[in-house]
């Protein structure tokens, strides 16, 4: 069986996470066994504590559900600053007496 440097396996791993290519194109570009860079992936996504972290899924979701609340706050804010240009804008008319 053949070892590979913990360095080897962190460049590993961040091609397969961050490359954009798949899993198996990185194995056999690399040489490796799919199942070896598999089993350093779930390896990286783990905490010491045995913790999942955030999968790239789930942090595309949160930002999602995150940049929909600020887009909406930043509209509402857009909206009222429209509406109190407009008064602003308006120019008074005044009777002549």
């Amino acid at each position: 069986m053949k070892r590979y440097s913990e360095e080897f396996k962190k460049e590993a791993v961040r091609l397969a996470l961050e490359g954009g290519m798949s899993h198996s194109r990185v194995a056999r570009d690399l040489g490796v066994n799919i199942n070896s860079l598999t089993s350093w992936i779930k390896k990286a996504m783990t905490t010491r504590g045995g913790e999942v972290k955030e999968t790239f899924e789930q942090e595309i979701r949160r930002l999602r559900r995150e940049l929909a609340i600020v887009t909406e706050e930043r509209d509402i804010i857009k909206k009222r600053w429209v509406s109190s240009r407009r008064n602003c804008d308006e120019i008074p008319v005044y009777a002549s007496a």
